[in-house]
């Protein structure tokens, strides 16, 4: 099944470094961002498990629960920790699922459905498409993916950008142009009329007909 915005996340009974979760419980009211990996102990993916480690506070700040998946059992889990640990400094402390069936990965429309039911024996270029980024709102619904070749390191600020503008978008009739970053100015939606929008945002400016900017909410 392809997946795409705004559809409801997968759900999902998978063992983790720390127990069995139901996904959907796991999230409960909270965001959160499933990032997944083709294989253990591959150099780029374990720089980025202990990047995403040391900006733990970060997602937490914003309500974001972090969880991340490779297709290895998870007792491979626990000593990829170790690697990840001398290599970035960080400890992983979220949790890491087993997808050694590779069921979440074909759920998650990241390996065909004729790809096997174990992982045992398959390469990181067997499973090349595991490295998807997928940020989830508390309505369950996704609201982001991304997806990064094997060579390529994930910029997980991106990702917290994007959730910053996630968050503020759903809470406001505003979107963020390009390379938005926090403070800067919004763009007005088309729903929101001239009138509303000075009692809204007490003033904006009108850079084309369908292009209003104005200071970015703070409630």
């Amino acid at each position: 099944m392809s997946l795409r915005i705004n559809q409801t996340a997968p759900d999902f009974t998978a063992e983790t470094t720390q127990g069995t979760i139901h996904f959907h419980d796991w999230i409960g009211d909270n965001w959160a961002v499933l990032f997944s990996h083709p294989k253990n102990f591959t150099p780029v993916c374990t720089t980025e498990l202990g990047t995403m480690a040391g900006l733990e506070g970060e997602f937490r700040k914003r309500g974001v629960k972090i969880i991340g998946i490779s297709v290895d059992p998870v007792e491979s889990h626990a000593k990829w920790k170790q690697d990840i640990r001398v290599a970035t400094g960080f400890d992983v402390e979220y949790p890491l699922i087993g997808d050694n069936d590779l069921k979440v990965a074909k759920l998650y429309d990241m390996l065909p459905e004729d790809a096997g039911e174990s992982s045992e024996g398959r390469t990181p270029a067997d499973n090349a498409t595991v490295r998807s980024v997928y940020v989830i709102g508390p309505d369950k619904k996704i609201k982001l993916i991304l997806t990064y070749p094997m060579t390529t390191g994930r910029n997980f600020d991106e990702i917290l950008r994007a959730i910053d503008s996630i968050q503020l978008t759903a809470r406001h009739q505003v979107a963020t142009p390009a390379n938005w970053k926090q403070g800067d100015d919004v763009i007005i939606t088309a729903a929101v009329s001239n009138e509303d929008a000075i009692t809204r945002f007490g003033s904006f400016e009108t850079v084309l007909p369908y292009l209003r900017k104005t200071r970015q909410p703070t409630v």
